[in-house]
């Protein structure tokens, strides 16, 4: 008969490790790290899991180690026989769990949680090393498609040392279509072209690769003029990717596609032809000019910062809610530096009545989602989730968090942690030893105005950049931080540069960014571009905002919009007032400005918009209105040669092609017997085509 001795037996506590041996935060919170224990799907989330609740991503360690070792009437921990200890058996899948089996029984992980229990689960030394900052090896690579590279990341402890720590570590890319990471570690390149940052994490702090994946085969030489620095830095970027950038756009392009980045509108048939007459070599940066001195420039650029500032009606009331709109849209209108504009903001004082940012203060009333808004806003730094726990994916700590609400605060700010004092202090910067004294908004607006702030200039010119070309520099545009650094860094420190040196003029900005080859690119790609969606070595279609889209219809339709309650409001993006009801608006993804997150207007396409466009009985109504612009042209142009230009002209901003003139005038012929329906039909189609719905 044979004998086998149990399992456990062989898997008993070794008496190599005494109690002075472990430590709970440096050798047991990685291990609930690394297997989601402690993440926000499982017990890391606001209410716990089963009964048993761990802080988000070890932010707590006394709270956990009282969770792991107390609570429960002590059940998840039995020194007396580590193995039977319910976090040992959960864990291995020897007793039922709602998440499955994570922990291998009898692994390395298993045998250091079962002695650090057999061990009396010693929480550890207060003296001992901590982690102060991760090393990523390699830190950088240039790797081929379809390849693999394995990372190994090394924590860097305060006594100096450093330890290996690839196997508790988390990883996370910014770009799976270019490269991907698996839990332990392993880069994976796709066959898209391109860069992208894997992010290691480890005990709150983070580190970084970086991989570049050119495309194969032979070199391309990029024989296009360069108009101004941005075109230098971005060909500089596509030379390392062996990518070559698409021609220019012709002019009609050119004129919709500046005409809807500055203004949301349509350029219209008289203006179209007069553009694309003019023989002159400076007309595109004419046009540009011009725009720039419209108010339809003002309305269109009011309503971006209306939404991130969150001039809101229903917490402010009509009045009020106008008059903080009309200060934004005043300030755009008269180009006021963007540096005086923030400063305005956040330091401003008086009457709600009568001074319109002081509403800011009155729709954002805690002085945490101050901080935490005006961070978003005017920095691109996500710090939010730092009240809570240590970020995820960026340096900023609780007390980091605590220090820009300090700045808002009328008394003491307490650390909820530690129950210390927290004063106020910038982002980056050491805690000095008291508040300052007076209005601590001051010297935040200071700090964060200063030409050499490492976050404003930049995100100002990441914003812009993104609102002309269709993505950030860095995307989510409002998520700066080294785990998510910009496509083109050297790029966005020319543009942050320019800025400061022309003492924060967006205008003049925007006149750089429209004058580059790289705003003025085709959207067709070439064979070496097709799967480039980063580097901008083509044009990018874009969806315009519900508004705009709105303001497109009804101006190349020719009938105006109603808008409930906004009787002065003839376009849609004139209309300030964002609980305005408006089933097209909501459809289309408006922001009901409830949040500064530039993800809460919606561009995602969805069936339900495609069958509003194709089935909308109030679209239909302005197709066929009698002094809409079908019954208009019907009446005026006799030549149907004449008319399918001129619809071409009114919804595309171009003549048609022979092919296209051919094909309307066949169709209006075989119609002849109603012209009118026939024509409807025509501009039905061009309205529900790509090129009307996209700016291109």
């Amino acid at each position: 008969m044979r004998f086998c001795l149990p399992v456990l037996i062989l898997l008993a506590p070794s008496t190599a490790f005494a109690a002075d041996s472990f430590h709970f935060e440096n050798d047991i919170l990685p291990i609930l790290a690394r297997y989601g224990c402690n993440s926000s799907g499982c017990h890391g989330k606001a209410e716990g899991q089963g009964g048993f609740k761990l802080s988000v991503f070890a932010s707590d360690p006394e709270a956990d180690y009282a969770a792991l070792t107390k609570e429960g009437r002590g059940r998840r921990v039995f020194p007396a026989k580590p193995e039977e200890s319910l976090i040992l058996r959960k864990g291995s899948g020897r007793t039922a769990h709602g998440g499955g089996t994570k922990l291998p029984f009898g692994g390395e992980d298993y045998r250091t949680l079962r002695d650090w229990i057999g061990a009396g689960m010693p929480l550890g030394s207060p003296d001992a090393p901590r982690v102060v900052s991760l090393r990523v090896e390699p830190a950088e690579r240039v790797m081929n498609p379809k390849s693999k590279q394995q990372l190994k990341v090394f924590a860097k402890y305060t006594n100096g040392s450093e330890k290996d720590v690839t196997r508790h570590a988390r990883f996370q890319t910014n770009a799976e279509a270019v490269a991907g990471v698996s839990a332990s570690g392993m880069v994976s390149t796709h066959d898209v072209p391109g860069e992208a940052a894997v992010m290691a994490a480890y005990l709150g702090e983070v580190g970084l690769f970086r991989v570049m994946v050119p495309r194969p085969r032979e070199r391309v030489k990029n024989t296009l003029p360069q108009f101004n620095v941005i075109d230098k830095l971005v060909d500089a970027k596509l030379a390392k990717l062996n990518i070559a950038p698409s021609e220019l756009c012709d002019d009609a392009d050119f004129l919709r596609r500046i005409f809807l980045d500055l203004t949301g509108t349509l350029p219209t048939p008289e203006e179209a032809r007069k553009f694309l007459a003019d023989t002159a070599k400076d007309k595109r940066a004419k046009l540009v000019e011009s725009l720039l001195e419209k108010s339809e420039f003002a309305d269109l650029w009011a309503m971006r910062w209306a939404d991130l500032l969150r001039v809101d009606r229903q917490p402010l009331g009509h009045q009020r809610a106008y008059l903080y709109y009309k200060w934004i849209r005043d300030s755009i209108a008269t180009n006021k530096p963007f540096d005086q504009f923030a400063r305005e903001l956040i330091t401003a004082e008086g009457p709600p009545t009568e001074v319109g940012p002081v509403n800011f203060f009155k729709v954002v009333t805690k002085p945490g989602e101050m901080a935490g808004t005006l961070s978003q806003v005017f920095l691109g730094v996500r710090i939010a989730c730092a009240e809570c726990h240590h970020h995820p994916f960026d340096r900023w700590k609780q007390s980091d968090y605590f220090g820009m609400t300090a700045f808002f605060s009328t008394g003491t700010t307490t650390h909820p942690r530690t129950r210390k004092p927290v004063f106020a202090h910038a982002l980056g910067t050491e805690m000095p030893t008291a508040n300052p004294v007076g209005d601590r908004r001051i010297p935040l607006a200071e700090w964060m105005t200063k030409p050499d702030n490492p976050y404003f200039a930049r995100n100002l010119a990441n914003r812009v950049w993104a609102w002309m070309l269709g993505r950030g520099l860095v995307e989510p545009v409002d998520d700066v931080r080294a785990t998510n650094p910009p496509s083109n860094p050297e790029l966005l420190d020319a543009l942050a540069k320019f800025l400061v040196e022309n003492k924060f003029d967006v205008k003049k900005l925007i006149v750089l960014i429209a004058s580059s080859r790289a705003y003025q690119t085709s959207v067709t790609p070439n064979a070496t571009n097709e799967k480039d969606e980063r580097n901008f070595s083509r044009g990018y279609f874009k969806r315009p905002d519900a508004e705009v889209l709105l303001d497109m219809i009804c101006q190349a339709l020719g009938v105006e919009e109603k808008f409930a309650g906004s009787p002065d409001a003839k376009r849609a993006v004139q209309l300030w007032d964002s609980k305005a009801r408006h089933d097209f608006l909501k459809l289309f993804g408006r922001p009901s400005r409830v949040s500064a997150c530039e993800c809460e207007r919606t561009r995602e396409p969805s069936v339900s918009q495609v069958l509003n466009l194709l089935n909308s009985l109030e679209i239909q109504a302005k197709l066929t209105h009698e002094g809409g612009t079908v019954a208009r042209l019907v009446r005026d142009i006799k030549d149907d040669g004449k008319l399918v230009e001129e619809l071409y002209l009114t919804f595309f901003a171009r003549l048609p092609t022979t092919n296209e003139k051919a094909i309307g005038l066949a169709h209006l012929k075989k119609y002849a017997n109603n012209r009118r329906a026939a024509t409807e039909n025509l501009a039905w189609a061009l309205l529900n085509s790509t090129e009307f719905l996209f700016n291109h």
